[in-house]
């Protein structure tokens, strides 16, 4: 899921709070799962990987911050209150994917590379964002890079996601750096995450790149939609 369209915290981390591991720790050991899945899809997309170097540098840099801000957040607070909020959140990606072509014609009005700078700066500050709440949950957080990368006027699916595996890889790497040393990861649970992440996100990002850019276009909307829904019942139901 996360190689295609992002949201396999949808699986995973239910999975572990199934399994017994409490909501922080389910929270940091499903990083490890996330980053392990997204080093391998990006193995698989780095054919795709085609992003001016301006481009690449600042968002990385974005992802980076956020990651970490997000990591030390989640150290600091209960998860619970963020997992009410976390339906709205879903909702507004799966939304601003859906109408992102509309948005990346709007925004593009202007010209020049004056517009192509402020509209960098204004997807590196919510890059930055999307990396906070990655470090913090990260579930649906790869519908939110493509819906914004869509947004800066990428149209490409398949460069979309090999920029936004990238990306995921740096956003949980600060953060697993961060959990490991806090003693916050279920290393039992977590080492058995690793595996299916690093299968399943290669496999994933092989077999997604033979599938024409409409049908995955959908599966990211309609993982998008389940996520919501499932959120939503699980923080009001």
């Amino acid at each position: 899921m996360n190689s295609v369209a992002g949201g396999g915290s949808f699986v995973a981390f239910p999975a572990l709070l199934f399994v017994g591991v409490p909501a922080i720790p389910a929270n940091a050991t499903n990083t490890i799962a996330l980053w392990t899945a997204a080093a391998a899809s990006g193995g698989a997309y780095r054919s795709r990987l085609n992003s001016p170097r301006r481009v690449l540098i600042a968002l990385l840099a974005a992802s980076a911050a956020g990651g970490l801000g997000g990591a030390l957040l989640l150290l600091k607070t209960p998860a619970h209150t963020f997992l009410r909020v976390l339906p709205w959140l879903t909702l507004g990606a799966t939304l601003l994917f859906i109408f992102a072509r509309r948005i990346a014609k709007t925004t593009s009005s202007g010209s020049g590379h004056q517009a192509s700078i402020a509209r960098l700066a204004v997807i590196s500050l919510a890059q930055f964002a999307v990396g906070i709440y990655g470090g913090y949950f990260g579930g649906g957080m790869g519908i939110v890079m493509l819906a914004m990368l869509a947004a800066l006027g990428m149209t490409d699916i398949h460069s979309m996601n090999a920029l936004k595996s990238v990306m995921g890889w740096v956003i949980n790497g600060i953060a697993v750096v961060t959990f490991v040393v806090a003693h916050a990861i279920y290393w039992r649970e977590g080492g058995v995450m690793i595996l299916g992440g690093l299968v399943g996100g290669y496999f994933g990002a092989h077999y997604a790149m033979k599938l024409s850019q409409a049908a995955v276009r959908w599966f990211v909307i309609l993982t998008g939609t389940a996520m919501t829904i499932y959120f939503f019942v699980k923080a009001y139901g």
